[in-house]
């Protein structure tokens, strides 16, 4: 008989599962200035790229609920890695139309993740330790951006960023070999009377969240944050490039350290959160700390100081990226018994709608005003609206 595996193990797994597909996720706009160049096209179309891959995101999150009920979670892992896999892979076609469906299949690779790993750390996890547990889980993410930034931009220097794409594509495969021996035992709860329907798959989820207040204020919110945190990573690289005069390699290696300030920033929060401030103050907390990063970051252009920059984006990336964990944790905890990984599902929903929207606009706001300053310090109105939400709706999460 084989032997269940330690709740240490799951987390590990779920934390390498998060990380590659977040690194695929990051893998064209780390290097977008050079891509844009290749396909001789503005480098502000990267926004598009990630609302396409978001949209393929907010559909599959959707579905993943009932898809871990009937398959189980690691299996639905798997089938997200290797659809990453091959996203990463056709976005390595030099082709604005074959980038477009890879990053429609990216997303939809990325969706699944976060369902999967809730259903399986919400059955394991003390509910005194959820927002740390979580937070641990949810470093996934910055850390897939720390890989993207350190290692991508190096690699297409060297080998072309086709090659380099290849590479990322090679990675996410083996990790869908590798975590094939949990589905026995993970798996295990599996219903296979469980009905998939397209229909009731996407209206299931959102039908859950909107039922319940905490729930409505936590995907209104995730929604408002994730506009702040894609638009950060997303064109941090090209703003540094262009506006501060950075180069690619250097600019790479910043956002490297803006996500790491994210990995930190998510275990710090989920700390405070679960000794000190729960979930609804700590929200609350960052959104303040972000709306003041986004001016900072705007008046960098006016500072020559590499010091100051690596402050105020560190800063930035621990709040604008740190979030995720208390705000999961939180779902995790409010969602009806057995219904964490459909009441993610819903909820995520939002969050990858944010991302839909907000960089493409961000985009618009750049081009408009020439530069991506303004576009920065347009994020403090998201930030703002976050803010407003959690102190409005505080009695909600008093479960």
């Amino acid at each position: 008989m084989t032997p269940t595996p330690s709740a240490n193990l799951v987390l590990a797994a779920t934390l390498t599962v998060q990380s590659l597909s977040a690194m695929a996720l990051l893998t064209l706009p780390v290097v977008a200035p050079a891509v844009a160049q290749s396909l001789g096209i503005s480098t502000a179309y990267v926004g598009l790229y990630i609302a396409l891959a978001y949209a393929g995101a907010m559909t599959a999150s959707l579905l993943s609920g009932g898809a871990v009920r009937r398959y189980g979670a690691i299996r639905g892992s798997q089938i997200g890695l290797l659809l990453s896999t091959a996203g990463v892979a056709a976005c390595a076609i030099e082709s604005p139309i074959a980038m477009g469906i890879g990053a429609v299949l990216i997303g939809l690779g990325y969706g699944p993740i976060t369902p999967a790993s809730s259903h399986l750390l919400a059955k394991t996890t003390p509910a005194h330790r959820m927002s740390l547990v979580f937070s641990i889980k949810q470093t996934g993410v910055p850390l897939g951006g720390v890989l993207a930034g350190l290692i991508v931009p190096g690699l297409a220097d060297r080998i072309g960023w086709q090659l380099a794409f290849l590479m990322v594509a090679a990675a996410c495969l083996l990790c869908t070999l590798l975590i094939q021996p949990l589905c026995s035992t993970l798996d295990a709860d599996k219903d296979r009377k469980q009905r998939l329907s397209f229909g009731n798959g996407l209206k299931g989820p959102l039908r859950l969240v909107f039922s319940q207040r905490s729930l409505t204020v936590l995907a209104a919110v995730s929604f408002f944050f994730s506009i702040t945190q894609q638009s950060l990573t997303t064109y941090l690289v090209t703003f540094l490039h262009e506006d501060l005069g950075v180069g690619l390699i250097v600019a790479g290696f910043t956002l490297a350290i803006a996500q790491a300030a994210g990995v930190v920033g998510r275990l710090l929060w989920g700390y405070v959160s679960d000794r000190f401030l729960g979930s609804a103050n700590m929200l609350a907390a960052l959104a303040i700390l972000i709306a003041i990063c986004s001016i900072a970051t705007a008046l960098l252009q006016f500072i020559d100081s590499p010091v100051m920059v690596i402050v105020v984006l560190s800063l930035f990336g621990s709040s604008a990226v740190g979030w995720n964990g208390v705000y999961l944790a939180e779902v995790a905890r409010q969602a009806p018994e057995g219904q964490a990984s459909v009441a993610t599902g819903g909820t995520l929903s939002m969050t990858f709608l944010g991302v839909v929207v907000g960089p493409p606009l961000f985009g618009v706001i750049a081009t408009v005003f020439g530069n991506y300053s303004l576009a920065y310090a347009s994020l403090v109105i998201p930030a703002g609206l976050c803010l407003w939400l959690l102190l409005r709706n505080r009695a909600a999460f008093t479960k």
